[in-house]
């Protein structure tokens, strides 16, 4: 079960190599929207960066900790009403210490977030 409880599903995985494909879907009555705004609900980014981390979780079978993160830039606003199925792109590479993730996210064309995390193993 997802640290955020049931903020999202995750709909469709698939890895190929060092690349992942996350399909998922917003959980438009989760409780993080009644004060993310009340009369207008956007996705907060520190939810984003954590649904990050648990795909990369799934897929390495190991329990992470964000090191670092860089060069974060949010392009959309994502509406869990208007937009609530995302696609996530990551690009995940092992390092010395755990995994480098370059993410970008994005819900039909619109490209709502690119980011780059290190992650630590626990």
């Amino acid at each position: 079960m997802s640290k955020l409880d049931n903020l999202y599903q995750l709909d469709d995985l698939r890895v190929v190599d060092t690349s992942a494909t996350a399909k998922i879907t917003i959980n438009k009555d989760h409780i993080v929207f009644d004060g993310h705004f009340p009369d207008n609900p956007v996705m907060p980014g520190v939810c984003m960066m954590q649904i990050i981390k648990e795909i990369t979780e799934k897929i390495t079978e190991k329990t992470l900790f964000m090191q670092s993160a860089s060069n974060i830039k949010f392009m959309a606003i994502i509406n869990p009403f208007k937009t609530p199925k995302l696609e996530l792109q990551l690009e995940i590479t092992e390092t010395d210490e755990g995994y480098k993730v370059r993410n970008t996210s994005k819900f039909e064309e619109t490209v709502a977030l690119k980011s780059t995390s290190n992650f630590v193993t626990k």
